[in-house]
């Protein structure tokens, strides 16, 4: 069973970022849940099962109106800004003065609070609400499967490139991040703390190859680069500060910094994780 408490009526969420990885899967289980959701994207795309809103990070007008009537946020930081808090702490600061009561983060197990990225605006959530929690996957398992840079060189090239080496990573299925994010927007009491999340078991780059390979029948090869070759390489699509911010995950992970599996998934949602070979075959069906 899962130990965070029973649920309780939350009014309103709202999900930031609701038509991407995380946000359409968390979107979807609470619109099934019987929840009232808004789904809050840049084009207000329509989303089963919720109320869709525009929203920008960038754009102070479009703030007001994803707010109203809302009570609880999921938080998506902007995708590709190395320096997030200057965006997301006024819209922070104004949600509260609305009335929004309860905030979830997500941000990644690699980044520690007052760290960077992100972790500027973990460490002021608890000063903004009383219910909060801050969420910390470990990397992607739809890394691999989705529009990933991973997975589209993976179609085009058979090749996984990283500077990681081999350093292992506790990969986990986002379908198990927005069970958690349910939970922790939901339950009754917050858990207001800090979550890290991961898969089964810490896999390595070639261990994921091997793993794709075997199950697709198309071989993969993990290619590994220096971490200047990398940073390079992540350069020419995205600015140099969040390509150098990648690149040292990476070099993080080459160390050992990923190397470890929690319990957390199971503990809040009373489920275990799934595993990367069980979510390859569900997803290459």
């Amino acid at each position: 069973m899962a130990t965070t408490g029973t649920t309780s009526d939350p009014g309103t969420t709202l999900v930031i970022g609701a038509t991407g990885t995380t946000g359409s899967r968390t979107t979807a289980r609470l619109s099934a849940s019987g929840h009232r959701v808004r789904a809050a994207s840049r084009r207000a795309a329509d989303v089963p099962g919720a109320q869709s809103v525009a929203f920008d990070w960038y754009e102070p007008a479009t703030h007001a109106a994803a707010l109203d009537g809302a009570d609880r946020v999921y938080l998506i930081p902007p995708v590709g800004d190395a320096d997030p808090g200057a965006v997301m702490m006024p819209f922070l600061r104004r949600a509260r003065a609305a009335g929004l009561r309860r905030a979830v983060l997500l941000s990644s197990s690699a980044i520690p609070e007052g760290g960077p990225a992100a972790g500027t605006v973990h460490r002021a959530l608890p000063g903004l609400f009383e219910q909060w929690a801050v969420l910390r996957p470990s990397w992607f398992m739809q890394n691999f499967t989705g529009t990933h840079a991973h997975a589209v060189s993976i179609r085009e090239e058979g090749a996984i490139w990283t500077a990681a080496g081999s350093g292992r990573v506790g990969f986990v299925d986002a379908e198990d991040i927005a069970a958690v994010a349910v939970r922790a927007l939901t339950d009754e009491h917050a858990p207001n703390a800090d979550l890290v999340l991961t898969g089964p078991e810490a896999l390595s780059y070639d261990d994921i190859a091997t793993t794709i390979t075997r199950v697709t029948g198309r071989p993969v090869d993990h290619r590994r680069l220096s971490y200047e070759q990398m940073r390079d390489r992540l350069a020419a699509h995205v600015p140099l500060e969040f390509a150098l911010l990648l690149a040292g995950m990476d070099r993080a992970i080459a160390e050992g910094a990923e190397d470890r599996v929690t319990d957390t998934v199971q503990r809040l949602t009373g489920q275990p994780p799934r595993g990367f070979h069980a979510l390859l075959e569900r997803e290459t069906e």
